[in-house]
């Protein structure tokens, strides 16, 4: 069994420096990770690639040939991605031991993962390859200086959580910009009268009804809330992996190791 995450968000909110520091900390620790680029108009990487999504197709080729914008282009690469899982990807992931823990590098358009069929596709492939998958959903710190902005990450997260059906993470990441924490915590994990109050607070009273109806989405379900990350701490890093591998069942199907004893042990 592989395992598998798919890391998505907002353009901007830190997915490839996420990957970056997770590889560097799992090489720190003696475990390996291999970092797959699914998006097409990369071209700079902290890490070492061990797939990449521009040896099947890439932006600029697109762009160039078909004379899309980088939005359409960007589409294009990703729905030719997924008419090429059963051959291109399945025998590339060949390449790879049964048991290796793969990290996909997202693009950050919202529609790939908002209501746009193909991660859904992607990661109902990687399924069937006997990978367990888990998404992790980066959202940048910044956002919450805005509650509008940041009721809109969530709505993107949750929107993500219904589409993808698969075990989701969501990361508050950037902490270390971060200057006043000392209400970080009313943003982790919200609540809908805080949310409430500051929305009404900062949109015209018109809206009313729909805060409260978004702040009711967010309550009801309670299934959005985010682990702070800050990459200056190994310990950050160490406990968002230590809850993906939880998420994911990361090493349960591993062999009990057992210390064997010989007769002589045995009789003292």
């Amino acid at each position: 069994m592989g395992y598998a995450q798919l890391v998505i968000g907002p353009a901007g909110s830190g997915k490839s420096t996420y990957c970056s520091s997770l590889h560097q900390h799992c090489e720190a620790i003696g475990r390996r990770v291999d970092i797959i680029n699914l998006d097409p108009a990369a071209d700079n990487f902290d890490y070492p690639v061990s797939l990449d999504i521009r040896e099947l197709i890439s932006l600029d080729d697109v762009m160039e040939e078909l004379g899309l914008g980088p939005n359409g282009a960007l589409i294009y690469c990703m729905e030719h991605l997924e008419q090429n899982l059963d051959e291109w990807l399945s025998e590339e992931l060949e390449n790879f031991l049964e048991d290796d823990y793969l990290v996909f590098d997202c693009p950050g358009q919202i529609e790939l993962f908002s209501h746009v069929p193909v991660l859904k596709n992607f990661t109902e492939h990687l399924k069937q390859k006997d990978f367990n998958v888990c998404v992790v959903y980066l959202l940048d710190s910044q956002f919450i200086t805005d509650v509008t902005k940041y009721i809109s990450g969530c709505m993107s997260s949750l929107s993500a959580m219904v589409n993808l059906e698969l075990p989701h993470i969501n990361i508050m990441s950037k902490m270390d910009l971060i200057q006043n924490k000392k209400d970080i915590e009313d943003y982790l994990n919200p609540e809908a009268k805080n949310l409430l109050l500051d929305l009404n607070q900062n949109m015209p009273p018109k809206f009313a009804k729909l805060n409260n109806a978004l702040a009711d989405l967010v309550d009801e379900y309670s299934m959005v809330n985010f682990i702070p990350l800050d990459l200056r701490k190994e310990s950050s890093i160490r406990y968002v992996l230590s809850s993906i591998d939880n998420c994911i069942q990361y090493g349960e199907d591993a062999d009990v190791k057992v210390k064997d004893f010989d007769s002589g042990d045995d009789e003292n």
